[in-house]
């Protein structure tokens, strides 16, 4: 198969997979072969049904991803993965097209829960993730054309924003056809949200960089608790600003109980100030 950027073409054949694609597609396929032998049973436990989750199966907002409802359900999963998988993992790298690949599926597979917690209805298959790949597609290189069915070009922002327009319009009958468009509709909003706040950026996701990162946190609510709390001194001060002329003309003992109180707040934080000095 062969899709174009500008004036380039780009052709795609096994010499063209990539290591986290090829892999993805030998687990799905290896599942995939299971599921024949295995039966229904392999579904109940770890297809996504949100009654099940809500009572403690949480492992299936991950497991779902790896599980497919038909031969031609997982070649289209499969093919999309390839077509546009590839060309994310080149220009990522490998471990964080993985980390996308799971966070969409992943985020998918949280919405469709949300969505529909009581349901017994199993959702399975990559799809969510794929839908993720797909927007990481059109905001990476969004005047790529693809080809549709060989002959028709399109670019890819506008494949897919069309869709997104199906799947959310879909979603409404999300029961009745037998799609998981809310999973679709979830890969594609943490998809461009990822993107989109560029959450690629080195250190959002690594631990190593959360002591850094907690200590910055910590510096800015000190700074920020600092800065209220002489904000509040100040105030005080110019409210004892106004009752000392008040003293001066009308004496101590008309003060109201209320101008006392703050005026003995005063003294206790004028003796704080001078001990920590």
């Amino acid at each position: 198969m062969s899709y174009y950027y500008q004036d380039k073409a780009v052709n795609y054949g096994p010499s063209g997979l990539t290591k986290a694609v090829k892999y993805l597609r030998l687990i799905n396929v290896g599942v995939f072969i299971l599921e024949y032998a295995w039966g229904p049973e392999l579904i109940h436990w770890f297809g996504l049904t949100p009654a099940l989750v809500k009572k403690g199966y949480f492992w299936q907002l991950g497991t779902y991803l790896f599980l497919h409802g038909g031969l031609f359900h997982i070649l289209f999963n499969m093919f999309a993965l390839w077509m546009f998988g590839c060309e994310i993992e080149r220009s990522w790298g490998t471990k964080e097209f993985v980390k996308y690949y799971f966070l969409t599926g992943i985020g998918a597979g949280l919405l469709t829960f949300i969505l529909s917690m009581n349901s017994y209805i199993p959702t399975i298959g990559a799809s969510g993730a794929i839908f993720g790949i797909l927007v990481a597609f059109a905001m990476m290189f969004p005047d790529r054309l693809i080809y549709l069915y060989f002959i028709l070009p399109v670019k890819a922002k506008y494949l897919v924003a069309f869709f997104v327009v199906i799947e959310f319009l879909a979603s409404f009958q999300h029961t009745s056809d037998g799609i998981g468009h809310f999973a679709h509709l979830g890969g594609i909003i943490v998809g461009y949200l990822y993107i989109k706040l560029d959450w690629r950026k080195p250190g959002i996701f690594q631990l190593s960089k959360y002591p850094a990162y907690l200590k910055d946190l910590k510096h800015h609510w000190r700074m920020r608790n600092f800065k209220r709390k002489r904000e509040e001194e100040k105030k005080l001060m110019d409210q004892v600003d106004q009752i000392l002329d008040k003293i001066n003309l009308v004496g101590y003992d008309n003060l109201t109980k209320e101008e006392k109180k703050i005026l003995e707040q005063a003294s206790q934080l004028l003796s704080q100030q001078s001990e920590r000095r």
